[in-house]
């Protein structure tokens, strides 16, 4: 069996081990292959009986042109860039890993949101400045800091991962609301579901916790954004494209809203060109939650059973079954 990796260096930039894959057969590693280019993707492929794709996207006509695919395993859990449906037509199993990063994502969410509220690197920066030196005064602070106990932290979403930011918000005493577009039983009885319109109006912080569809694309623009707080923080640690980069732009810029704290972007890497770049109060980091390697090495460790349960004809995480 022959296994391709289309763009590894994501997952693995040299401190995880391919040699897992060897198991399987022989095994080709690319650390990058050019998303447009839909010949060299199918060069590529050429053979490959399994490709170990993140990012590549695996369409109809790169199926068609790779008759010796039979699975295709998303070293991520959102899979928009595989078509799955034509994928099934062709009796290709599509696998992805859908819960590998729930603990670091919540833990990513948390470090945006103080990031905002403590300012800790802002001050450790004008410490080493000398400017806490200048103040003469035993305790100095150059911007308002923020306590959370109390807020009100509205969820767009309650998959795993806002599940396990909510209880890491129930510790910081803060009230709990989530969205979710069906009914969700709860953990923990002090947690309500509201409607969008409720959460908007309540929340002080909305942190993002939803997959990009083409119905929530973009969702959070100039409408949403108007029904927010003027003190509110905007957290998104799930896809770039829910939001309109423009409209968020301009209401930090205009004071709308106080912070967004955002870890990926409508296009990635971010073009030189984002509006969010130069927003004022935008917080902006490289897609970096989902990134420990304690987590790369349980999301590399589930693709490879992914492909094990295949091949016994017991398989697991399958998206168009």
């Amino acid at each position: 069996m022959k296994i391709v990796v289309l763009d590894g260096l994501g997952l693995n930039p040299g401190d995880l081990d391919w040699h897992i894959l060897d198991q399987f057969g022989e095994v080709v590693v690319y650390d990058a292959t050019p998303y447009d280019d839909k010949d060299e993707i199918i060069k590529r492929l050429a053979g490959a009986d399994v490709a170990l794709v993140n990012k590549v996207p695996i369409t109809s006509d790169i199926i068609d042109a790779s008759p010796d695919l039979k699975s295709i395993a998303e070293t991520a859990t959102g899979y928009d860039n595989i078509d799955v449906d034509y994928a099934k037509t062709k009796h290709i199993a599509v696998m992805n890993v859908p819960t590998y990063g729930t603990d670091a994502v919540a833990q990513f969410t948390f470090a945006l949101l103080l990031a905002v509220t403590s300012r800790v690197k802002q001050h450790d920066d004008l410490v080493h400045e000398g400017e806490w030196a200048k103040a003469g005064r035993f305790s100095f602070w150059d911007a308002p800091l923020m306590e959370l106990k109390g807020k009100t932290l509205g969820l767009v979403g309650f998959g795993k991962i806002a599940q396990a930011v909510a209880k890491i918000a129930l510790a910081f005493n803060m009230r709990v609301i989530f969205y979710n577009h069906q009914p969700k039983e709860v953990f923990d009885e002090v947690i309500k579901q509201v409607d969008l319109k409720t959460l908007y109006a309540e929340s002080d912080i909305i942190s993002l916790h939803v997959p990009f569809t083409p119905e929530m694309s973009e969702f959070i623009n100039a409408d949403t954004l108007g029904q927010m707080k003027d003190t509110a923080i905007l957290i998104n640690t799930a896809r770039g494209k829910l939001i309109n980069d423009a409209d968020l732009a301009a209401a930090l810029n205009s004071g709308q809203i106080a912070y967004a704290a955002l870890d990926v972007a409508t296009q990635e890497p971010i073009g030189d060109n984002s509006p969010l770049l130069t927003a004022k109060h935008c917080y902006l980091t490289p897609h970096i939650a989902w990134a420990p390697l304690e987590t790369r090495q349980r999301l590399l460790d589930i693709v490879v059973a992914n492909i094990q349960g295949y091949l016994k004809n017991d398989p697991q995480n399958v998206v168009n079954s």
